[in-house]
């Protein structure tokens, strides 16, 4: 899919940085909210125009998938702070170098209104269930009223008004992202190039043989009593689709979401892609697998054919097309799809 058919608007207004009262070699100034420059970026996210400085100048992210999309386009030296970055600090370094320590991590966990507003952001970029929260009043709305615009991660966008998330499919919305994000900080050359090296690479997997009938992958994010997966308006959806694949909970319209032992079962998946991250280990997934009624007999857990990727490159950012490429190595390596 290309960007002129995806529907995105995004206009933006002349910048007339030079003549600027709070230009970037003035210090503190344009890190004080309320002082949004009148020339700005119009953005459509989730469904609303929202107002941007143009370009934003201190950015509060939160979450590694999002700090990825951020240092992707090139955009570290406008983040004032980050936060819950810990878990994936190894593969974000991998990916973009010494930028990761460069980075101000001012909470471990998903921060607090207060957290975010002492780091004098002018824009935070964050999800539904990726740091904003009503009962934290850490919202789009509460950030308003602080002058800090909100940028709200695409995949997050909650439909209808109601719980459930996730309004385009996930390559659309990473895409729509990498976009807005570069809009919103002035990379907009560093933003369409990012698309465009994961759209080449996703024509590649696209070409390669496919199996007859795709494997079906089941994401266990993590749980006991039940399980957290995601749907089919996850980014998981679309990296198993690429890798040839097809997501076990396809049928289910959200993004993440809790299912019951039977579920899985019942979808008799032929390989489980776990998420890495604290809070349960790659040995418990794999011991909780084994000692469940439901899952032990199932060939997949009896052959073992589990891959585990970090949380930064299951949840929606330009990771996911890594994701896609080591998911089908792996379906390779298991039988499970032709080998390239």
């Amino acid at each position: 899919m290309n960007l002129r058919s995806r529907g995105i608007l995004v206009t933006t207004a002349a910048l007339v940085l030079s003549g600027c009262a709070a230009g970037a070699d003035e210090p503190g100034r344009a890190g004080q909210t309320g002082q949004t420059d009148p020339s700005g970026t119009t953005i459509t996210n989730c469904g609303r125009q929202v107002d941007f400085p143009a370009p934003a100048r201190r950015l509060f992210v939160n979450d590694s998938n999002l700090v990825s999309m951020v240092l992707a386009i090139g955009a570290e030296d406008q983040v004032a702070a980050v936060s819950s970055i810990g878990r994936d600090e190894e593969v974000l370094t991998e990916h973009y170098g010494a930028a990761v320590a460069g980075l101000d991590q001012v909470s471990d966990d998903y921060p607090s209104l207060e957290t975010v507003v002492a780091a004098r952001p002018d824009v935070m970029v964050a999800g539904w269930s990726y740091g904003y929260d009503e009962t934290k009043q850490l919202t789009p709305d509460s950030l308003a009223q602080r002058d800090i615009a909100a940028y709200v991660l695409t995949e997050s966008c909650r439909q209808d008004g109601t719980a459930a998330r996730g309004i385009v499919d996930p390559w659309t919305a990473l895409r729509d992202d990498l976009t807005n994000l570069g809009a919103i900080t002035g990379h907009e050359d560093r933003a369409a190039a990012v698309v465009a090296d994961i759209d080449r690479r996703l024509a590649g997997l696209e070409a390669a043989p496919q199996a007859a009938k795709p494997p079906v992958v089941f994401v266990f994010d993590s749980g006991e009593k039940a399980i957290y997966t995601s749907g089919s308006f996850g980014a998981p959806q679309a990296i198993i689709e690429a890798a040839g694949g097809a997501n076990a909970m396809a049928d289910t319209k959200d993004t993440w979401t809790e299912v019951s032992w039977e579920r899985l079962a019942r979808s008799r998946p032929d390989a489980f892609a776990f998420v890495d991250y604290p809070g349960q280990t790659f040995e418990q997934k794999v011991a909780v697998l084994k000692a469940n009624p439901a899952t032990r007999d199932l060939p997949a857990v009896r052959e073992e054919r589990f891959l585990n990727l970090p949380y930064a490159m299951w949840t929606s950012g330009p990771l996911n097309v890594d994701a896609a490429e080591e998911l089908r190595t792996a379906l390779e390596g298991w039988g499970l799809v032709p080998t390239s």
